[in-house]
């Protein structure tokens, strides 16, 4: 049985999901106006949800057992993940790795037997996200976004053409990046554990995620053909001059610093404050930093991470009576209502499972990771830079979930092709 705290923290985590799905309504109602329009745009605020809602739970937490026992609570968190999915939101987004990887793009469309729109689409949505196995899921999801909202999303409108295109890439960004054993938060929290490097990612894993993002990305690019058709020719900066090669060689390193530091964050937060201070020295070549959306961002992950940690008297009882078959999908409906990687580190907990029950588990994670906005930490990410080109501001969790079912599906297909 649950204590009573416990017990409090999944009312909460279940109120909390609950409002994640509520967000266009109280964004209707802030856009109308009235006296309360304010509180209603906080509610609406989806990367604010998690994190007010475990702050209910510490004060719950201080009035039960003092303060104390709530303060204590947190010190046994690892907000590492929130830490980091911050640093490399901002400095992934700023404008000369931008120019960097659409370069890169542009000169990999130019390569394919298609029309400019279409090839840059496709790339996008499949090479982008398979990047991710290298420099990180959070940093391919921040890329992705910001490529498709400047080429394609500023549009007003095409509401279906938004919705596949979100649906698909957070699919392909949850999957894309297992090539390695690093870069995706579900796998990264067991690999130690069940012993799994890269090159036993790549053959059990990888080749799997790579031919489901590439038909994903096939798929809804012939599905949206006409949409693509009618965008402006993407590429381009409105005309200011090209950033310098040195200044992106110094942001390339502070990526592949931060990234290399992923478990470190004394050390990716040090080089944050020296990234900052560079893109100060040479502020003629930045973009605004996108230090607010990645702050809020960090805030959502940092809530669901509180309130995540007093899930496990019933996940972890609930996962460990499965067979692996079971598991898969229970795994993959599990993730659309909790973070996958919490998911997976729970499985790690259950004793005596074989090798199958564990691929079982982390594949149904990764698979189950775009359902929704909470599925997978890259997610509010890619949802805060986005979420402005949708009808109200905000993005209907429902549509958002129906229109990821079908490349959900195809990712379940090769992984569960037989091992």
């Amino acid at each position: 049985m649950p204590t009573t705290i416990e017990a409090i923290a999944t009312a909460l985590f279940a109120i909390a999901v609950l409002h994640t799905f509520s967000v266009p309504f109280f964004a209707r109602l802030a856009h109308r106006n009235g006296p309360h329009a304010g509180v209603w745009h906080l509610l609406a605020e989806v990367e604010a949800v998690f994190g007010v809602w475990a702050f209910v739970l510490i004060v719950c937490m201080a009035l039960l057992g003092g303060t104390e026992k709530a303060v204590g609570y947190m010190d046994t968190r690892n907000f590492t993940e929130p830490l980091f999915v911050f640093v490399i939101m901002v400095v992934a987004a700023s404008r000369p790795i931008l120019e960097f990887v659409d370069a890169c793009v542009r000169v990999l469309a130019r390569v394919l037997p298609l029309p400019n729109q279409l090839s840059t689409y496709l790339v996008v949505m499949s090479i982008v996200p398979l990047a991710g196995s290298f420099i990180t899921e959070p940093a391919a999801m921040t890329l992705a976004a910001i490529l498709l909202r400047d080429a394609y999303f500023r549009v007003s409108g095409r509401r279906r053409f938004k919705y596949l295109t979100l649906g698909v890439l957070f699919v392909n960004v949850s999957i894309g990046g297992v090539l390695t054993s690093y870069a995706a938060p579900p796998v990264l929290m067991v690999a130690n554990t069940f012993g799994w490097d890269a090159a036993h990612m790549a053959t059990h894993f990888g080749w799997r995620a790579a031919v489901a993002v590439l038909v994903n990305a096939a798929v809804l690019t012939f599905v949206c053909r006409k949409t693509l058709m009618e965008a402006d020719k993407p590429g381009g900066d409105n005309g200011r001059p090209g950033v310098p090669w040195p200044v992106i060689a110094v942001h390339l390193i502070f990526l592949v610093a931060v990234v290399l530091n992923a478990h470190h964050p004394a050390i990716f937060l040090a080089l944050m404050m020296l990234f900052i201070g560079f893109t100060e020295a040479y502020k003629r070549h930045q973009n605004r930093l996108m230090i607010k959306e990645g702050l809020m961002v960090g805030f959502f992950l940092a809530g669901l991470v509180v309130l995540g940690g007093l899930q496990h008297w019933w996940l972890q009882d609930l996962l460990g009576g499965l067979s692996p078959t079971v598991l898969f999908w229970g795994a993959t409906a599990l993730t659309a209502v909790t973070d996958n990687a919490a998911l997976t580190y729970l499985g790690s907990l259950v004793e005596g499972t074989d090798e199958v029950w564990r691929y079982m588990l982390v594949a149904g994670a990764v698979t189950g990771g775009g359902l929704t906005v909470i599925a997978n930490a890259p997610n509010p990410a890619g949802f805060a830079i986005l979420k402005n080109h949708f009808p109200d501001g905000s993005i209907s969790a429902g549509q958002l979930f129906l229109a990821a079912l079908w490349p959900t599906a195809v990712a379940a297909a090769m992984f569960l092709l037989p091992v």
